[in-house]
């Protein structure tokens, strides 16, 4: 019995695998509970690519060169590449995005707020779970990435925290 449920452990796990290469992620994480005492946690990742883009980009080799320059400044780097800002607050999963606590609550940020390390910037709905994400650090919201309701994938950039 435990060779077969490893024989499918080791399946599902080629499977998030294959699921991670054909949909271009880094990273999975899954929790499969068996029973009371009886789980399996698997996270999957692998190395990010040299440059991610938000958006398709047509002129992908000139992409990089820009990027990879360091005398540019801040600004125009933030402009074209969200998710490369120092600032970058990353959605740490897929799911839908909630900007406040409830329907007609007042939102969590908004632009030019202060907020504190720890602090609540949105929700990321992931399977009927609402996941609060914290402030990575104390600072001042400069950009507000994502609408209310939008669908985000891992590692999409959410907010510019500076």
């Amino acid at each position: 019995m435990t060779d077969g449920k490893h024989d499918s452990d080791v399946a599902f796990i080629k499977a998030l695998a294959e699921l991670l290469r054909e949909n271009d992620l880094t990273e999975l994480r899954v929790k499969r509970e068996y029973g009371d005492d009886d789980s399996l946690s698997v996270t999957v990742s692998r190395a990010a690519p040299a440059i991610a883009a938000p958006a398709p980009v047509q002129a992908a080799p000139a992409a990089p060169a820009q990027i990879a320059a360091t005398p540019q400044p801040a600004a125009h780097a933030a402009s074209e590449d969200p998710a490369s800002h120092p600032g970058a607050v990353t959605s740490p999963m897929v799911g839908t995005v909630y900007m406040q606590a409830e329907p007609g609550a007042p939102a969590f940020i908004s632009i030019g707020a202060q907020v504190a390390e720890g602090e609540t910037l949105l929700i990321v709905e992931a399977m009927k779970t609402m996941n609060h994400i914290p402030a990575p650090r104390a600072g001042t919201v400069k950009r507000i990435l994502v609408e209310d309701g939008a669908a985000v994938e891992y590692g999409t950039p959410l907010v510019i925290i500076e």
